[in-house]
């Protein structure tokens, strides 16, 4: 599905890979949402970090299904191993949905 004004995305960044599975399985299962591709980050202090890769899973849909998600996404990876940052972004500008495309798992 594309994203458009009127929905809202919701960011949701973890430790790890299998948590972000985690949360986005358990938040699309809680709300009427869908994904935008998933993100890494590695920090410079990773080695210091649960796990050292940072994964921000994002949800799409109306503010309340976000809502839902979110809540739900941030149970299990709480119960894993973390959430870093969360954050609900009701209306995202033109400008910002098409930095919800960019991802870099898809790059060397």
């Amino acid at each position: 599905m594309q994203g458009t004004s009127d929905e809202a995305v919701g960011l949701l960044e973890v430790f790890g890979l299998v948590t972000a599975f985690m949360a986005a399985d358990a938040g699309c299962k809680a709300g009427n949402v869908w994904l935008e591709p998933f993100d890494k980050n590695k920090p410079a202090n990773a080695d210091a970090l649960p796990v050292p890769l940072l994964v921000t899973v994002k949800f799409r849909g109306s503010v309340s299904d976000v809502e839902a998600a979110m809540e739900a996404g941030e149970r299990v990876a709480e119960s894993l191993t973390g959430v870093v940052q969360k954050h609900i972004i009701a209306r995202p500008t033109e400008d910002t949905d098409k930095m919800l495309k960019i991802n870099c798992f898809d790059k060397n």
